[in-house]
């Protein structure tokens, strides 16, 4: 994958099909200590110890639509590459959470990508669903919460075009204002 918001974009499909009804996101940069941290929760049906032990193995997934499961196995990569890790911890019936360290100043890591529009057309296409996304930077924090947009549309759907553009322009413009990199 040629961005981190392509790996996001994977990894909250996947909490859309474990039956979520909350998902988080969090990125933390900490220059200062050379790190860059992607961090997933959600309250979906979970995965057991067992799954947990082989879920970045390419040649492992639960789909019978496909022989692999590259997602985990590909954001492991990228992150070993600039010298980070990832760690995934479960409970049947809890949820999942995937953090993703990177190196923040190593040569190899991924740009962050389009975002703001793998969150805006994600969050318009699960409607039922909430997500919180929360990105800190030396510069500041921004949080993107969804009962919040929701609260403040009336009668406008979140799918309806306008709100979809609406959101991408919030998240880039207030990741621009914290200098997000």
């Amino acid at each position: 994958m040629k961005d981190l918001a392509l790996h996001i974009l994977d990894i909250l499909q996947n909490s859309v099909t474990a039956g979520a009804t909350l998902i988080k996101l969090q990125i933390d940069e900490i220059p200062d200590n050379d790190e860059y941290q992607v961090k997933f929760t959600d309250n979906g049906k979970g995965i057991d110890a067992e799954m947990v032990k082989h879920i970045t193995d390419p040649f492992f997934t639960t789909r019978s639509t496909r022989k692999v499961g590259l997602g985990l196995s590909l954001l492991k990569q990228n992150a070993e590459r600039t010298g980070g890790s990832i760690r995934v911890h479960s409970q049947p019936g809890i949820g999942t959470e995937v953090v993703a360290g990177f190196g923040y100043s190593h040569i190899d890591r991924l740009p962050i990508g389009d975002i703001a529009g793998v969150l805006a057309l994600t969050v318009s296409s699960c409607p039922e669903i909430e997500f919180k996304y929360t990105h800190h930077t030396p510069q500041g924090t921004f949080v993107f919460d969804t009962a919040e947009i929701k609260d403040t549309l009336c009668d406008l759907a979140i799918s309806n075009p306008m709100v979809i553009a609406f959101m991408k322009d919030l998240i880039r413009d207030n990741l621009k204002e914290i200098k997000a990199s």
